[in-house]
């Protein structure tokens, strides 16, 4: 039943563009090593050729009696060095025991020195050498010489290091100074128009420019222009592409800098740049400051069971003091970015420093269709796509999310040779964004596949049965990424609101697949481990956030989202008694096992349109949802299309 994976033809594989210079750092250390090893091997050499070469060396105790027994023909001295023969051989004890005969011998003399060696040389008519101890000292030399080496092999290898990162030999004494960059509006410049969606965050940034612009307007009312903008959303939400539009807007010098730019290993370095950042700012005021990723230096100080970290703390002192301190602090805006606002401190969100915070959500499905036809620009697209189908079937996604999408679909188009990209290929690429990967080398048994297509048969009917339950968009039992198969829905509108009826019903459709389990196979599979993780955790929130719960009431015993920071964590407290705990626990099963029945009677009631469903899905492996509704005899919900693009209600 499952395609065979095509063979491909090995790709040739590009070349590495860092392969040269690698090749050429290993080449220079290689020789670094060589010439280390030419310095220090003849230092080496004498030292072992000293120790290992020449006559053996007898006591000067024994020199001197073969001496007074005229057994030493000559001898040359060299220092305090005697080096002879012996006329006749003379025995000697090794270190190892054994016994040898020589007839060279090297002594030293004694540190006290001994004056009567030369009349007693003279006496016995020994013939005495001597040799200047003037040579030139290469040993003392060499030890003087390999440390100096050394410091400058590694100060090589690190002024070399450097300069393959971009730096230069002065950055080091520079490093104090500020990392921020401006902004090049003839490079690349952006503009409002480039900003899909976000009509009340640009609303807001659009007055900040006015403020520059024509300040008077304000000032003769007593306004005072806003010393600092926060703008908060989740990822890929377009929070740094509004800060580039500002910079493209506004007709004033724009500095951007990331929070963690401000950080180094040595101590002082990010205050230091906090104050060399709004001094070149305040040359060029009025002016605008941008902090992307303001979290990594903004975080709650004392915050943790060991406290915070100095030296991010006294970056952070000097950054609010900068912004709002003793001295003022006129004609510089300061706008910052972050995706967790939870964790700034307090003191830096106080007005005064971010007088504004301007939320950027993800986009509504009006927005996603803008922001599909801007990244649509240089894409051609066939007849077939429909942006208001695709911003519909992709809730939840952000701007960065859509232009992956468009991406991806470009690239699936590119790889069957097509001119256009047609719908497929979108359907295609979304899929691969939200599932993963198609795992064509994973082989099933029958018996797998007939399980699986009632699992996620089982998931399709509660969902066309239901009254409340979102329409059906695709059901597959291909494996993708981690998921075995999925039952898509697409909701009809972008909802903000969720009434008890919906909420049972989607987690009666989760339950779906373990139901369509225990009415058809009677038995339960690993398979239901993320639809019992997701139903358990909406029915805690029903009851514990929403009070959806008749016995506890309306209370919200949840509390606060959880913190990210370890003491944090171990110190917060539940504000319920473990009675009450109890209580939540029942509820919470009460809720799921409700869910679980309401499935189980559907899937009874309708047992042939279930197996109906289920061979069609293991004779084709994917089915649309309109052949769902073909397949169960059911027609097709009617869609509700909101054409306002006003904020609020709709009627």
């Amino acid at each position: 039943m499952r395609r065979n994976s095509r063979q491909r033809e090995p790709e040739q594989q590009p070349q590495d563009p860092l392969r040269s210079t690698r090749f050429g750092c290993s080449f220079s250390r290689i020789f670094i090593w060589l010439l280390l090893l030419a310095i220090i091997a003849p230092w080496v050499w004498s030292l072992v050729s000293d120790q290992f070469s020449g006559p053996p060396q007898i006591d000067y105790t024994k020199f001197r009696a073969q001496v007074r027994a005229g057994n030493v023909e000559q001898v040359t001295v060299q220092g305090e060095r005697l080096e002879g023969e012996f006329a006749e051989e003379v025995e000697r004890q090794t270190e190892e025991g054994e016994t040898e005969t020589i007839t060279e011998f090297i002594t030293f003399l004694p540190s006290f020195g001994d004056e009567e060696l030369l009349g007693l040389l003279e006496e016995q008519g020994v013939e005495v050498r001597t040799q200047s101890t003037d040579t030139f000292p290469w040993g003392t030399l060499l030890l003087n010489l390999i440390p100096i080496g050394l410091m400058v092999v590694l100060g090589y290898l690190f002024f070399t290091r450097m300069r393959s990162q971009g730096q230069s030999m002065m950055s080091v004494f520079s490093m104090r100074e500020s990392q921020a960059k401006p902004y090049d509006r003839e490079d690349e410049r952006t503009t409002f128009d480039d900003v899909a969606g976000a009509k009340g965050p640009k609303k807001e940034l659009q007055e900040i420019i006015e403020f520059l612009k024509t300040p008077e307007r304000f000032e003769r009312l007593g306004g005072e222009i806003p010393k600092g903008v926060l703008l908060v959303g989740p990822p890929g939400t377009g929070k740094t592409l509004l800060a580039r539009a500002v910079a493209g807007e506004a007709d004033v010098p724009f500095f951007s800098i990331t929070g963690s730019s401000f950080m180094e290993m040595f101590v002082g370095v990010g205050a230091s740049r906090v104050r060399d950042l709004f001094d070149e700012a305040k040359k060029a005021a009025p002016s605008i400051l941008f902090i992307d990723e303001l979290d990594s230096i903004g975080r709650r100080r004392g915050a943790g069971l060991g406290g915070g970290h100095d030296e991010r703390e006294q970056t952070l002192n000097q950054l609010l003091a900068e912004m709002d301190g003793f001295e003022p602090n006129k004609g510089i805006i300061v706008m910052a970015a972050t995706n967790r606002p939870d964790i700034l401190d307090p003191a830096l969100l106080r007005p005064g420093r971010f007088d504004r915070r301007i939320t950027v959500d993800l986009p509504t499905m009006e927005a996603r269709e803008d922001i599909l036809k801007i990244h649509s620009r240089n894409k051609p697209l066939a007849d077939d796509v429909d942006l208001r189908r695709v911003a519909r079937g992709t809730p939840g996604f952000s701007g960065a999310d859509l232009e992956n999408l468009l991406n991806e679909a470009a690239l699936l188009a590119a790889r069957k040779d097509r001119d256009k990209i047609h719908r497929a290929e979108i359907e295609e690429a979304r899929d691969k964004v939200l599932m993963g990967l198609e795992r064509e080398s994973l082989a099933l048994t029958d018996e797998e596949c007939k399980l699986l297509a009632y699992h996620e048969a089982g998931h399709a009917l509660v969902a066309v049965a239901l009254p409340n339950a979102d329409p059906i968009h695709k059901v597959t039992i291909v494996p993708r990424g981690r998921a075995m198969g999925v039952t898509q829905q697409l909701p009809e509108r972008d909802r903000y609101i969720y009434a008890r009826p919906y909420l049972m019903d989607r987690m009666a459709v989760m339950l779906g697949g373990r139901a369509a389990e225990r009415v058809v196979l009677d038995t339960t599979t690993s398979g239901a481990e993320n639809d019992l993780k997701q139903v358990t955790q909406l029915a805690r929130k029903m009851v514990l956030n929403w009070g959806m719960s008749e016995r506890l009431g309306q209370v919200a015993l949840g509390g606060e989202s959880q913190q990210v920071f370890l003491g944090e964590e171990i110190a917060q407290r539940r504000e319920y008694s473990e009675a009450t705990a109890r209580e939540v626990d029942k509820e919470v099963k009460a809720i799921v096992q409700e869910a679980f029945e309401s499935a189980l009677d559907t899937l009874r009631s309708r047992r042939d349109q279930l197996d109906t469903l289920a061979d069609a899905l293991i004779e084709r492996e994917e089915i649309p949802g309109d052949k769902v509704l073909e397949i169960v005899g059911e027609e097709r919900k009617e869609e509700v299309e909101t054409e306002s693009t006003k904020t609020g209600c709709v009627s």
